[in-house]
């Protein structure tokens, strides 16, 4: 029987309890927020945490740390790597072997870590498409639920094919929270199709092929184009004669490019004020690539997202 679908990310981190602790590489571990996140990860059974990188500059880190923070990271190992870059080889390796479960991202760039993930002789790759997935709690049905967004953090500017393998890699994360068939929402400007918006044809097509069975994701309910309002509020939805199971309930947005990814999930976290949690799936492990912006809590839940979704 299926687990019931996780509401909250306070859900999040109880459910993720019964498949940790795992070994989670923080590379370029001298990130006191990264750090602070493992320590809180080590408390409540989440995480055993290696940290990897310059072993004086982590040391610095631990000691801008509180006392139980710096007691709980006590005993994990140092893997020593010069630089940032050498910082997400090693990791990498570490994930190659098995001796890591999943990788968060410390005091480096994304750029810098998914090189390495994505390194054709030592990476960490599968034949997948890599794609983020954001999680974040909204409330305008007026109670909590998850909704995700994706890809606001590798695509740039995803084909069809491509984004038939980002709402794939997001299904799978919502499956992972105990949604059964989650709602995909296909995102644009508009939900009229029309050749003056591209976006619009392409999720029209990608919901014309999902209807014929042609895209082998029949986990979930797709539909497409949405705008936002009317893929998140059923008023909206009924306002505009939208008739679909996914309009106004999506649980998935599928945005048409990263810059409407990164906007709208800055948004919900910044204007919102959402806590979020985010990881990138494709690869042999989960990727977690949290802002340097981003709260230690928030660097918690990613933690937790990639530990329910590591092999």
């Amino acid at each position: 029987m299926r687990a019931k679908a996780i509401g909250t990310l306070s859900e999040l981190l109880e459910r993720a309890k019964g498949r940790g602790p795992k070994r989670v590489a923080v590379v370029a571990a001298d990130d006191p927020l990264a750090l602070e996140a493992a320590a809180h990860a080590v408390r409540l059974s989440l995480a055993e945490p290696v940290l990897v990188g310059d072993p004086a500059a982590i040391r610095a880190a631990l000691e801008r740390l509180d006392g139980e923070a710096r007691r709980a990271l006590a005993g994990c190992a140092i893997v020593e790597a010069e630089g940032p870059e050498e910082a997400a080889r090693e990791a990498v390796g570490l994930a190659r072997s098995g001796d890591v479960r999943a990788l968060l991202k410390g005091h480096l760039r994304t750029d810098q870590l998914l090189k390495a993930v994505l390194d054709k002789h030592h990476g960490l790759r599968t034949g997948r498409l890599l794609s983020d997935v954001l999680v974040y709690e909204d409330t305008l049905s007026g109670r909590k639920r998850l909704v995700g967004i994706t890809d606001g953090g590798v695509n740039v500017r995803p084909t069809l094919d491509e984004k038939v393998q980002i709402v794939r890699n997001a299904v799978e994360v919502f499956r992972a929270l105990g949604f059964e068939r989650p709602k995909v929402a296909l995102l644009s400007a508009t939900e009229v199709i029309t050749d003056a918006i591209p976006s619009t044809v392409e999720a029209h097509e990608l919901t014309r092929r999902h209807q014929r069975g042609e895209l082998e994701l029949p986990e979930c309910e797709l539909y497409g184009p949405l705008a936002l309002d009317n893929a998140l509020l059923e008023w909206a939805a009924r306002a505009k004669g939208v008739r679909s199971p996914v309009a106004g309930r999506a649980d998935v947005l599928v945005v048409p490019n990263i810059e409407a990814g990164n906007l709208l999930g800055k948004a919900v976290k910044h204007f919102g004020g959402s806590t979020c949690a985010h990881v990138i799936l494709g690869a042999k492990v989960p990727v977690l690539i949290p802002s340097r912006v981003e709260s230690a809590q928030d660097k918690l839940h990613s933690i937790a997202l990639g530990v329910l979704m590591a092999p």
